[in-house]
């Protein structure tokens, strides 16, 4: 079905019933979430991972 690019409904948003994450690191390490209470821990954990694990600080000192 083709609509319009200035069609409201196509750029309303549309909220999932349950908020979900998940993140894979080069390290291998993986987690996922389920929930708002949870997704939210889950991005805090991976914030705290990307400054703790090897692989990714690696990364970054070697693109400065």
């Amino acid at each position: 079905m083709y609509r319009h690019h200035y069609d409201g409904a196509r750029w309303s948003p549309r909220y999932a019933d349950t908020p979900t994450a998940a993140y894979a690191c080069r390290c291998g390490q993986t987690r996922v979430a389920t929930g708002q209470r949870a997704v939210a821990a889950l991005v805090a954990e991976y914030e705290q991972h990307r400054t703790l694990c090897p692989l990714m600080t690696d990364n970054r000192s070697a693109a400065a």
